[in-house]
């Protein structure tokens, strides 16, 4: 039987997205290769929760987007972190980390 995997909390797949942005820019299928991979397989990202999040981020100012060519050689549009996207990359995670420490605390004390 396959193993389940954890669904995302909301608000997760932006992290994840300003996270792995923050390296360079990348097309969309690149970050949901990138999050399956880097995850070893435990978080897969849809094209119904990623696109969704990419125009978010966008609408916020978070990141810009420009099309060009992929590696393949085919038309994509590529997605980049702005200065507030740093900025709000960095809070993110800052809060991730406070609620990761909060709920490892109430699964060790119950």
């Amino acid at each position: 039987m396959a193993k389940d995997k954890p669904d995302l909390l909301q608000g997760t797949v932006d992290l994840i997205v300003l996270r792995i942005l923050n390296s360079g820019a990348r097309h969309g299928y690149d970050i949901a290769k990138h999050i399956q991979l880097v995850s070893k397989d435990v978080i897969t990202v849809g094209q119904g929760s990623l696109y969704p999040s990419l125009h978010r981020l966008e609408s916020k100012g978070y990141i810009k987007a420009k099309w060009d060519i992929t590696e393949t050689g085919r038309r994509a549009k590529f997605y980049e972190l702005t200065k507030d996207g740093r900025q709000q990359a960095t809070t993110e995670e800052s809060n991730w980390k406070e609620l990761t420490r909060a709920v490892n605390l109430l699964l060790k004390h119950g």
